[in-house]
């Protein structure tokens, strides 16, 4: 309940005029209620010559109540909407504020299904809001009546009605628990459903696979989702039925227990029937909201597991510091990751401690075997990750989270993993205009991709071609630090040598500092040092003059003569 009762604070934190209105009409609608149910009970028992100002009074009441539930279902309904918009893009900036390795260990299945499932979980709870608030007023009008009515009657259906809820209190942990299984299941089924995209190639090539797949793996996650369904609504039926059973044996009590213990008039006895009977349609809506409210909470704590909790939205130190000018430093000092041990066997990757300094206008290569740390030291050289140990500096300033994405800000990087962007998002519009055609010649893709709208006009392309538009837009970017990963290892000789032999060079003498990771030691004699790591450790350092040219004299593609901007 307390992660519930968060969740509403969060809902109406920025809210506070919308939330005196709703209040309001609510009140009115819920009094207007309780003034109908005094008027009827009034009529039913006889008002003699004072009816026609009773039928006044209903009339009132009567459009009172219409034109308050109007309003309040027009407030709640425009809050809802307005609370759906801004928590998606809440939670859109929570996950790219959000610590990088926190995403890597929760994976892409368990991001898609919060900013998917949970996300919508959330909004049908937001839409149940003006239903559920409406119900409360008439329930808390209809309980005043009663009240007034006969408070030693009203006090014994408080008693009795919170020995209900206690029991209901026990069901509801049931349905909580089983709605919890059923978010598992549904995170099962959407990492199903990734590799069944993904690796649609594979599976059309191996029969046995793609039977395997389908009959085992993604009916066995189907079929525990339908089971977890299914027992979330048998819990909830079995909650249902108790409070209907709860419900009616209050009415039984009124109607044959309290006219045996108590003097209550004919009048007040009619209207306790007769006003419970107008709260079993509230009742109902209530209720029909405990599912929608569950969900809402499972998603709240699904989305705070994943290290977004929804009070710590605030924006990164450093987010809105400007980039550095002039010559630059990169230094690790005993800087040390470590991954966590996934199991008792296996020993915990750790890179570093590292020794280094990259400066500006050095060209280096980083080079080592498969699992050597190469990717590992990307990322905590681009400040994807932080040192557990030891630390990083840029000229001098220590990188600390209030200062990580400052940090990042200085690096350009085409990753091995990279994902292109359709739109040349957050670029300098007179860069664009003035060297993005000469770089797509250079790259001979000018004849399949123009540059329209601040858009490519397709990234529908072979991974070849697309890893060049890639490094376009890193080209663009034009940052102090360029980070190349693994880029010429699916490019024709034509390009590797336009990379290796033009724009890394031009990149260096433009003032940049340039790291790539390859294994093409043909071209190393380009570079300023040549770094080999080894388990997660520098193991050799060597010029670029050490290694014999193997570079071709003239590349084969002519440089296109661009602005330097």
């Amino acid at each position: 309940m307390m992660k519930l009762y968060r969740f509403l604070l969060f809902l109406l934190r920025d809210a506070r005029t919308m939330m005196v209105l709703m209040v309001l009409t609510g009140l009115l609608a819920g009094l207007s209620s309780v003034g109908l149910l005094a008027v009827i009970n009034k009529l039913i028992n006889g008002a003699g010559t004072t009816a026609d100002g009773f039928a006044v009074a209903f009339i009132g009441l009567a459009l009172l109540k219409v034109s308050s539930n109007y309003l309040s279902q027009l407030l709640l309904v425009t809050f809802a909407q307005k609370t759906i918009l801004r928590l998606g893009m809440d939670l859109c900036w929570k996950v790219v504020r959000a610590p990088y390795r926190t995403l890597e260990r929760r994976g892409p299945h368990e991001i898609l299904a919060t900013l998917t499932d949970d996300t919508n979980a959330m909004a049908w709870a937001v839409n149940g809001l003006p239903g559920l608030a409406i119900n409360v007023a008439i329930l808390a009008g209809c309980s005043l009546y009663l009240a007034w009515l006969s408070w030693q009657a009203f006090l014994g259906v408080v008693v009795l009605a919170v020995l209900g809820l206690l029991g209901y209190r026990r069901l509801y942990q049931r349905v909580l628990q089983s709605s919890l299984a059923v978010r598992e299941s549904k995170g099962v089924l959407f990492e199903h459903f990734r590799s069944l995209t993904e690796g649609m190639k594979e599976l059309m090539l191996h029969r046995g696979r793609r039977d395997t797949f389908v009959e085992q793996d993604i009916r066995q996650a189907a079929e525990s989702l339908r089971r977890h369904n299914l027992i979330t609504t048998k819990h909830y039926l079995t909650t249902d039925s108790w409070t209907q059973v709860l419900f009616y044996g209050l009415i039984g009590v009124i109607l044959l227990l309290f006219p045996r213990l108590l003097s209550l008039s004919g009048e007040s006895l009619t209207g306790y029937a007769f006003a419970m009977l107008y709260m079993i349609g509230p009742m109902w809506g209530l209720l029909g909201m405990v599912p929608t409210l569950s969900r809402g909470q499972v998603a709240l704590e699904k989305i705070e597991s994943l290290g977004l909790a929804l009070d710590e939205g605030s924006r990164e130190g450093g987010a809105e510091r400007p980039v550095a000018q002039g010559s630059h430093c990169v230094e690790f000092s005993q800087a040390l990751f470590a991954y966590e041990s996934r199991g008792e066997d296996e020993r915990p990757f750790n890179l570093g401690p590292l020794e280094l300094s990259i400066r500006s206008g050095e060209l280096v290569f980083i080079i080592g075997g498969n699992g050597s740390g190469k990717s590992t030291f990307v990322k905590l050289l681009t400040g994807l990750y932080l040192p557990q140990q030891g630390r990083v500096t840029l000229n001098g300033e220590a990188i600390v989270p209030a200062t990580q994405d400052w940090y990042r800000q200085h690096f350009a990087a085409v990753f091995s993993d990279f994902y292109l962007f359709k739109k040349l998002l957050g670029l300098d519009p007179s860069l664009v205009a003035s060297q993005a055609d000469g770089w797509l010649k250079t790259l001979r893709i000018n004849h399949k991709v123009t540059i329209q709208d601040g858009e490519y006009s397709t990234i529908n392309l072979s991974q070849g071609q697309r890893k060049r538009l890639a490094l376009v837009t890193a080209m663009l970017e034009d940052r102090p630090f360029y980070v190349f990963d693994e880029w010429a290892a699916d490019q024709d000789p034509q390009y590797k040598d336009v990379f290796y032999g033009e724009l890394l060079p031009e990149l260096r003498a433009r003032g940049k500092g340039v790291i790539v990771v390859t294994h093409d030691d043909r071209y190393f004699h380009v570079g300023d040092r040549v770094l080999k790591l080894d388990d997660g450790r520098i193991v050799e350092t060597s010029p670029g003059t050490a290694f014999s040219a193997g570079f071709r004299a003239a590349p084969v593609l002519k440089p296109v003569a661009r602005s330097s901007g």
